[in-house]
């Protein structure tokens, strides 16, 4: 395995790692009102990648109209739709039946990505892709649903996919901080303008707490950190990365005394884990890595098939 290759890898593992760290903390914000707290994560977080770009004296790059495109796509589904969908899906739905469904996400993105890019998808990184999903099932639980709860479950899983597939092409023209920095700028604006009639109440000490945590860590990092190992891998083979996101999720419920480590969830976490073996084998030679402050070659690797 490469240099850069090992660093993407251990890039996708360092976000399973964050965003599976925020089940614990997004329960600290189950009665803050949704836009609002999402309005605000996301401009810190935009605040804090455009200072980061400043004090390291990288000029931001302008996107272009199909950049911009992306990135409101980007925003629009994979970070205040998908959000969305999954708070509305549990009213309808059990925790376990939507974090089973967004499970599916890898197998979306090992699929589509190589069709964007006019590639077939490669066999291994599918079965790869499949059989975390499998486990994804197994750890969850599965779970029961009623009204329009699959639905929303399916929008919550197509919205983790389009958070990465969207941003493919103009992650190679950008960079990986820009783009990171200009998707939170939406995603915050599309928040407040969203809540713009809602109340903002001030929030309690936890709420405070996970509102800057999931500003820094879940979103400013592990954007930046992830969108790099899409960078370095390709979004087919990284997307079974994201199958480790609920295992670091059980783990850290766990180590908090919030859920007993089962057999079961066991089993799933090594299914899990299996299929990332399998989909980082099945890898192709390894797109060049671009900068990831600042704008680079587009590659063909990255470069979507139709404009965006």
């Amino acid at each position: 395995m490469t240099r850069s290759r090992t660093s993407g890898v251990l890039a996708g593992v360092a976000t399973a790692v964050m965003l599976g760290s925020m089940v614990p903390v997004t329960a600290l914000l189950a009665d803050y009102p949704l836009f609002p707290g999402q309005a605000v994560r996301y401009a810190i977080a935009a605040v804090l990648l455009l200072g980061f770009m400043v004090v390291r004296r990288r000029p931001l790059p302008r996107p272009s109209l199909r950049d911009v495109f992306a990135l409101t796509a980007t925003a629009a589904t994979g970070m205040v739709g998908f959000s969305a969908a999954v708070l509305y899906a549990q009213q309808y739905a059990e925790g376990g039946f939507v974090a089973a469904v967004i499970g599916g996400s890898p197998l979306v993105i090992a699929i589509v990505a190589p069709l964007l890019t006019r590639q077939r998808p490669v066999l291994k990184a599918v079965a790869g892709a499949a059989l975390v999903v499998v486990g994804v099932v197994i750890l969850s639980g599965g779970g029961a649903w009623h009204g329009p709860g699959l639905v929303l479950a399916l929008l919550a899983m197509f919205g983790e996919a389009a958070f990465t597939l969207f941003a493919v092409g103009v992650i190679a023209r950008l960079g990986v901080v820009a783009v990171s920095a200009y998707s939170c700028v939406v995603a915050a604006v599309g928040s407040a303008v969203i809540s713009f009639w809602g109340s903002w109440p001030m929030p309690t000490s936890a709420e405070l707490f996970a509102i800057l945590f999931l500003a820094v860590m879940v979103t400013a990092v592990a954007f930046v950190v992830w969108y790099y190992c899409v960078s370095v891998l390709g979004a087919a083979n990284a997307a079974v990365m994201v199958g480790l996101v609920p295992v670091f999720g059980l783990l850290a419920t766990v180590a908090l005394g919030q859920q007993e480590l089962t057999v079961v969830a066991v089993l799933g976490a090594v299914v899990v884990a299996t299929g990332c073996v399998i989909g980082l084998r099945a890898s192709r030679t390894p797109p060049p890595v671009s900068d990831p402050h600042g704008p680079c070659e587009e590659r063909p690797e990255l470069r979507p098939a139709v404009p965006r």
